[in-house]
């Protein structure tokens, strides 16, 4: 089977599709498929063992749209089916010129998210699905569009999953596929990696994508109050503001392996987001053992489990969020109950089966 993978991120890069889409590609070259990648970035990917193009993300907004929308048209009349983990818009539009199927990995709402990248709603996530704002309409329409044109629609989360119901697409063709847990292999103690991360007191650990919907600043506002350390992996448009707030270590991106290794030396995970769907950070951190303190939002209740591997508090709550940090680390047996129960909680996420269910998806998808 031909593939041509479609990801607007990639490694260097910091983020769940930049993880994801990797991973695919060597899987399907495993397998005997014949991946091909297409991705945007600053500068050309690191060499890999299939087919990796790109389009420079530095070009000019429009340039850089037509230039990824023809050379996905381009790619996509040489292969069986597309597989998309971004440039939604772009990519579904070529498939469908070219008279390709593709199947569509949504980790968000695209039209929420262009919509607050451009200043055009303050609404939720949720209060977005029904908003009626015109200014915001184009995008809702593309979304629907591009969805129910798609051979399938993969989500990670149960939550999304009912939200691209609702955009209009068939129950049938949309299914869940949580992200997968890493396959950790022998590595140090987690006392050498606290040695090695210089953490010396209870310490929470943020890895991820520094954008507005994480709300970092309030982890670190609730760090300070509850008197941890917190140390930050990744990089993004959120950088600079947060580190001016004079609280935490920030180690920008870091290698997979080393956030694993981060994941395994801290306490526990945090995670403050203002919205969420299923973030590949929380099945990273239960995977390494480690529980999580999450915002009960999106997808997360899905695998953080208040009081069994984590705990849970309502979004943009600085007072909960300081209260259950303090919980973690000073609680008696808490943490250590927490943390027994973390890589257990996600032994049903092995890349090998939610991998293989989506070559059977992409399979079907091309017939």
């Amino acid at each position: 089977m031909n593939v041509l993978i479609v990801s607007g991120i990639w490694p260097p890069d910091v983020g769940g599709p930049a993880s994801h889409a990797p991973e695919v590609a060597s899987y399907l070259l495993a397998h005997g498929h014949r991946p091909r990648v297409l991705v945007t970035a600053d500068a050309p990917p690191p060499a890999a063992p299939y087919p990796v193009e790109w389009v420079d993300r530095n070009a000019a907004p429009g340039v850089r749209h037509l230039r990824a929308l023809g050379r996905v048209f381009e790619l996509a009349r040489d292969v069986d089916v597309v597989y998309t983990t971004g440039m939604f818009g772009r990519t579904g539009t070529a498939s469908i010129l070219a008279r390709r199927p593709y199947v569509v990995k949504l980790t968000a709402d695209p039209a929420f998210e262009r919509a607050r990248r451009r200043g055009l709603t303050d609404a939720t996530l949720a209060e977005f699905q029904t908003e009626s704002a015109r200014a915001t309409l184009p995008f809702r329409l593309v979304r629907d569009a591009i969805a129910r044109s798609a051979a399938h629609v993969v989500t990670p989360s149960a939550y999304l999953r009912e939200l691209a119901i609702g955009w209009g697409v068939a129950p049938g063709r949309v299914t869940v596929l949580p992200n997968p847990a890493p396959t950790l292999a022998d590595e140090p103690s987690r006392d050498e990696l606290r040695v090695r991360f210089g953490m010396t007191r209870p310490t929470l650990v943020f890895a991820g994508r520094l954008a507005p919907q994480k709300s970092l600043d309030l982890g670190i506002e609730a760090a300070r109050a509850a008197g941890v350390d917190l140390v930050v992996a990744g990089d993004g448009p959120e950088r600079t503001r947060l580190e001016a707030l004079g609280y935490g270590r920030f180690l920008g991106a870091l290698p997979r392996h080393d956030v694993l290794d981060l994941f395994r030396a801290g306490d526990a995970s945090l995670l403050p987001s203002a919205w969420e769907n299923f973030p590949h950070g929380v099945v990273e951190s239960l995977a390494a053992g480690t529980p999580v303190v999450a915002t009960r939002v999106g997808g997360v209740a899905e695998v953080v489990h208040d009081g069994d591997n984590g705990l849970l508090v309502p979004p943009r709550d600085a007072g909960a969020l300081t209260a259950a940090i303090r919980r973690i680390v000073t609680e008696p047996g808490l943490l250590d109950r927490l943390r027994a129960a973390a890589a257990p909680s996600v032994s049903d996420y092995a890349a090998d089966r939610v991998y293989g269910r989506l070559v059977d998806i992409l399979e079907r998808s091309r017939r």
